[in-house]
């Protein structure tokens, strides 16, 4: 018996580019003491607030069957902080509930991909990408935002790759370079997206982790809210990573036609989670700085560390959880010095090359650890980049 090509090519060849971290997770489990500047999870719980409404929500009863849409008033909510956000007028029958943001990006690209469509995507990209694209049957184009650039992806290179393309995937604030998209940049995608009448999704779900600059969402700009489909999350901006709760916001019909595949996939998002989320959110800007404060103070961290030497170069930091590290002057590869700092220090981090070609030569390190020891473990990388090189 055979599998659908569809499923056995989602991650052609088997990887999926994560050997490393799989590696540290398997060393951690073996009793070695692994520090992890791997993954985006914060090193911060769930607010016991979160959980407190959480709880006495599933207490009250609402453990059955949720509105598959979400509910009605987290629907609201979400659809109100987007209209605060980006100043485009935005209605609950413009968002959709999802089981996290990965579900939305899945969704996404089913309503707007046919089968062999060509959907085109940003290197550096988040590992999911790729596989996502080919999930739906659609058939993946990356275009390289190079680190001269501070990876900031041109309009002239997608314009060359969108001639029969359908959609165009950007992730900003980025993951996992740490890039904002300028206005510019932004306007460039658009004017893009325009002439080659190409769809724009738009993940957003590091909007509340800016460090540098302004957050502009593509779908303020003009002519764009109706081929935009942003994405949202709880995940990032509330710490309720476990809790997958997301969104998709887009014209009413488009949105429409979610529903009904979240009727034939997911069936909806539990109605206590939803409720934990309608919390959150109204809980406004105090809760979500206070959450994202701590990446603040190691991104300063970062920046004052990186100033002690030569070797390392990191690329513009400007949000999101992530530095995006140069260590090219060492002679290795990201995913050598990875490995070698992994087998030497104990240090976890991503290789550059998990997240495409053109972040080779670079290595992601994930923010997420309390600050003291952040530092002594970036401190610890710095070293060992200078003991490489020389």
């Amino acid at each position: 018996m055979k599998l659908s090509h569809r499923i056995t090519h989602i991650t052609p060849g088997g990887s999926d580019g994560w050997e490393v971290f799989y590696k540290a997770r398997a060393l951690k489990a073996a009793g070695h003491d692994i520090t992890e500047l791997t993954i985006g999870e914060h090193d911060i719980r769930t607010h016991p607030s979160i959980l407190d409404a959480m709880h006495a929500s599933a207490k009250g009863g609402h453990t059955g069957y949720a509105a598959v849409p979400g509910t009605p008033d987290l629907r609201a909510a979400a659809a109100s902080r987007i209209q605060a956000r980006t100043g485009v007028p935005t209605t609950a029958k413009n968002v959709l509930i999802t089981p996290g943001g990965q579900a939305a990006l899945f969704a996404a690209h089913v309503a707007v991909c046919n089968g062999g469509d060509t959907a085109l995507y940003v290197d550096p990209y988040y590992a999911t990408y790729p596989g996502t694209i080919r999930g739906v049957g659609a058939v993946p184009l990356a275009i390289p935002a190079r680190p001269e650039t501070g990876f900031q992806p041109r309009a002239g290179d997608i314009a060359q790759y969108a001639s029969g393309a359908t959609s165009l995937l950007i992730n900003t604030p980025n993951n996992p370079t740490g890039a904002v998209y300028s206005d510019t940049t932004l306007a460039g995608i658009a004017d893009v997206c325009r002439t080659h009448d190409l769809w724009l999704i738009s993940d957003e779900v590091y909007d509340t982790q800016i460090w540098d600059g302004t957050h502009l969402s593509p779908r303020a700009l003009p002519d764009m809210a109706d081929r935009t489909l942003v994405i949202g999350s709880m995940s990032k901006s509330h710490a309720m990573t476990g809790s997958r709760v997301g969104w998709v916001c887009g014209p009413e019909d488009v949105i429409d036609h979610l529903i009904n595949l979240a009727t034939h996939t997911t069936y909806g998002v539990p109605g206590y989670i939803q409720d934990a989320a309608l919390f959150a959110l109204n809980e406004g800007r105090p809760l979500e700085d206070e959450i994202s404060a701590p990446f603040a103070r190691r991104r300063m961290i970062t920046e004052t560390l990186l100033a002690t030497q030569n070797i390392v170069k990191a690329s513009p930091t400007h949000g999101a959880m992530y530095a995006m590290l140069d260590i090219r002057a060492t002679g290795l590869s990201g995913e050598a010095f990875a490995n070698q700092l992994l087998d030497t220090h104990q240090i976890a981090t991503m290789p550059g090359e998990s997240f495409g070609i053109a972040a080779a030569g670079h290595i992601r390190v994930a923010m997420t650890i309390d600050d003291a020891r952040y530092t002594t473990s970036l401190q610890t990388l710095l070293d060992f980049a200078k003991d490489t090189a020389a």
